[in-house]
């Protein structure tokens, strides 16, 4: 993955990372207030071996000597023999056994010092534990463990260097810490679950998805508008709007695409419904014929035809009637604005929309129109639901193929793309939609707009009827 890809991760899925972050900090606190403090006192014994003599060698046996039995005292803390002693001194209620689970001895390799730390729910109890541990443990090595036969004084001296202190603050819980836990535990649970959510997600998202799909280019990238289905022909009814620049600049592009010989002709498809492909071919074609060029704009969806209304026009007479012979093209064929834009129709739905699209009639309507307009936009239904877009485009130049940002996947347009080129047609490249005009996904359009208000005058009939009787984009 890239780093667009992980800035996309976060940018997507940042509420949800914060809210599992604040959640896992949240949680620890919680936690740690329902726990019952704990303290811990300690406590310090330095062991010696008293010598009869004072010369150096006797000094380092009674040292070493004291250094190996500090190992063997280590374990005499925590025994029964001391233990009992400090109950009975304490009055404490419990057991020799459950009492040394409190109780912990350590020793440094060769040193002479014990540290014994004792662990309770009163700090109080928690200091007189830790002095009596000391005390007893040293009345028991001094005068029963190491004491020798008859009335000669045990050589082995047990003292307390560090008398424990009662503590002032809890060991556990140690709040600042588990809140601290419980912060990075949620942050990686929530950056974990958005990176798998990204694996698992098989949408378009960037442009380096329609990359993996297919080798050819990105044509241009539509940005996401909420009040597209309100106006959908974005182009001629707020020409200032930066979503109508961004098919200026698709219309830039498409212009630099070389297609051999004059014909211009493109069907215009998507993978599956609902990417947005009739407004982009409609919106596009209201480009093409701003700068002059003479433009056919084909409605060859048989099946579920929206041309028609997003333009405002008549559509009950259209391409079916010319493909049956009832009609001749240049009698159904409708001047749309005042440019040299020319729509063509559904006309009456079919219940043979593939056999009519792949006839020699479709054939020679197609030649016909390419021969009589620079540009021929062909608007037809999805490749993967019927063949019909397939169809047609043997008759083209080649496909635009429009992908949805956040609705495409990533399998559908593979599929697309495969079924497209098993039969021999070209895909010229591939129209993003629905892009956000923020964020890593941008492609960006939407970050600057013209401060001049539009002229209501400029809206025509035909854009008039087209926002009465527009339906939701196919």
């Amino acid at each position: 993955m890239e780093l667009r890809d992980y800035l996309r991760i976060l940018h997507g899925n940042w509420i949800f990372i914060l809210a599992l972050t604040i959640l896992g900090g949240a949680g620890a606190y919680g936690y740690s207030l329902l726990q019952t403090p704990t303290y811990q006192a300690d406590t310090q014994l330095y062991v010696s071996v008293r010598s009869d003599s004072s010369g150096v060698s006797e000094l380092a046996q009674g040292t070493n000597f004291a250094r190996q039995a500090v190992i063997s005292f280590v374990d005499v803390v925590n025994s029964a023999v001391v233990l009992d002693r400090v109950i009975d001194d304490l009055n404490l209620d419990t057991t020799a056994q459950d009492l040394a689970k409190s109780i912990s001895a350590s020793s440094a390799t060769n040193s002479v010092i014990i540290s014994i730390r004792v662990t309770d729910t009163s700090p109080e109890s928690a200091a007189a534990i830790a002095n009596s541990v000391g005390t007893n443990f040293a009345d028991v090595v001094v005068n029963r463990l190491e004491k020798p036969n008859g009335d000669t004084p045990s050589l082995v001296r047990v003292e307390t260097i560090a008398p424990a202190l009662v503590p002032t603050a809890p060991a556990s819980p140690h709040i600042p810490l588990n809140v601290a836990l419980g912060v990075l535990l949620g942050l990686v649970l929530g950056l974990g679950f958005a990176i798998l959510r990204s694996i698992l997600d098989t949408r378009i998202h960037s442009l380096h998805d329609i990359e993996a799909a297919t080798d050819s280019p990105v044509l241009g990238g539509i940005a996401l508008d909420p009040e597209a289905k309100k106006r959908p022909l974005i182009v001629h009814a707020d020409p200032r709007n930066p979503r109508a620049e961004s098919f200026r600049s698709l219309r830039t592009n498409l212009q630099f695409i070389d297609v051999d010989g004059s014909s211009r002709s493109f069907v215009v498809s998507s993978a599956g419904p609902g990417e947005g492909k009739s407004t982009t071919t409609a919106n596009l074609a209201i480009a093409l014929a701003e700068t002059g060029a003479r433009v056919a704009l084909v409605d060859g969806d048989l099946r579920l035809p929206r041309v028609a209304d997003y333009m405002g026009i008549e559509g009950g007479v259209g391409l079916t009637d010319v493909l049956i012979g009832r009609a001749e093209l240049v009698d159904v064929l409708q001047q749309w604005g005042a440019g040299k834009l020319f729509v063509l129709p559904s006309g009456r739905t079919p219940p043979n929309p593939s056999e009519l699209l792949g006839s020699q009639a479709m054939q020679r309507t197609l030649e016909a129109l390419s021969e009589a307009f620079d540009y021929v936009l062909v608007d037809a239904p999805p490749l993967l639901l019927v063949t019909d877009a397939a169809v047609i485009s043997r008759f083209t130049s080649g496909v635009l193929m429009v992908a949805a940002s956040g609705t495409t996947k990533k399998p559908q347009l593979t599929a697309a793309v495969d079924k497209l080129s098993a039969i021999g047609s070209r895909l010229f490249g591939v129209i993003v939609t629905m892009l956000p005009s923020k964020g890593p996904d941008s492609y960006g359009y939407g970050a600057y707009s013209y401060s001049a208000p539009q002229d209501a005058g400029t809206s025509s009939r035909g854009e008039r009827r087209s926002r009465r009787g527009s339906k939701a984009e196919k």
